[in-house]
Formats: structure tokens, C-alpha cells, sequence
């Protein structure tokens, strides 16, 4: 028999009875714990499966935020755009009509210059007209003459009075 004094068979055998004896007082504590363990790694699978759907609820609705936000962007940009497009179009309706203004400005002083040189044409035309008619009636009208027209514009003024009469 040389089982009895192997010491590895006393050995084992202390073993076994050691978890004969104490098996069960060590086993509930140790099962409870591993349970607990279990539940606590359950509890945050749960946690951490119910904060993955909010997360992506979260991204979903910051999707859609992202969407509306540019699509507001968008017609943000072409509502500037069409007034951008209104406002240079008034600026030039308005530059034209100002261009159209000061042209019409311009030629109405054209033609208030022309006038004014007209008349004063026709003013020099007239003095230089009397001054020659003044020369011309001096040189050739002396006073024997003079007298002669005088005597007969009046003696024809009763015959133009009447014609101008007649006439009116």
C-alpha cells in the first residue's frame, strides 16, 4: 500500500473533504457574488443598450436639425440673392432714370444757351441795323428833306388812323 503514504493522496483527499465539508458555505458566497457580478454586467449591457438608442435618437434628430438648418440655409441664400437681384435692378432703374434726368438738364440748358445766343445775335443785329440805318438816313437825309418827310407823315396821319380803324 503505498497510496497511504504518498503524501500527494493525502493531499487530494484533504482537498476533496475540504469541499466536502466547506463546499457548500464557500460555493453560496462565491455564487451570490458571481450572481451579483451578472446582474451589474446585465444592469450596464441594459444602461449602456438604452443609452446607445438615445444616442442615436439624439443623432437622428440632429440629422434632421442639420437637414432643416440647411435647407433654411439654402432659401436664405436664394431669397439674398432675389433681393440682391431686385435691389441692383432699382439701382439701375434709378441710375437710369438720373442718367435720363441729367441728360434732359443738360439739354435744356443747351437750349436755354442756344436762346440766349440767338438773342443776343438778333440784339447786336438790331444796334448794328439802327446804327447803320442811323448812318445811312444821316448821309442822305438833309435838313430841307427832313422837313418834307415831316410835313407829309403828318398830313397822311389822318388817312393811317383811319385805315387802322377800318382794320380793327
Amino acid at each position: 500500500m503505498d497510496l497511504l503514504n504518498d503524501p500527494r493522496f493525502w493531499s487530494a483527499l484533504a482537498f476533496v473533504l475540504f469541499f466536502v465539508f466547506f463546499g457548500k458555505k464557500i460555493w453560496r458566497p462565491l455564487a451570490a457574488a458571481m450572481d451579483n457580478r451578472t446582474n451589474q454586467v446585465r444592469q450596464e449591457l441594459e444602461e449602456a443598450s438604452r443609452l446607445r438608442r438615445e444616442a442615436e435618437e439624439i443623432y437622428t434628430a440632429a440629422q434632421k436639425e442639420h437637414e432643416a438648418a440647411k435647407l433654411e440655409a439654402e432659401k436664405m441664400l436664394a431669397a439674398s440673392k432675389e433681393a440682391a437681384e431686385r435691389i441692383a435692378e432699382n439701382a439701375k432703374k434709378e441710375a437710369d432714370a438720373a442718367a435720363h434726368r441729367h441728360e434732359e438738364l443738360v439739354r435744356l440748358r443747351l437750349a436755354a444757351s442756344e436762346q440766349e445766343a440767338i438773342n443776343t445775335v438778333r440784339r447786336e443785329a438790331a444796334d448794328i441795323a439802327v446804327k447803320a440805318a442811323y448812318e445811312v438816313i444821316s448821309s442822305v437825309l438833309t435838313e430841307e428833306k427832313d422837313s418834307s418827310l415831316i410835313d407829309n407823315a403828318i398830313a397822311d396821319l389822318p388817312k393811317a388812323l383811319a385805315a387802322d380803324r377800318h382794320v380793327a
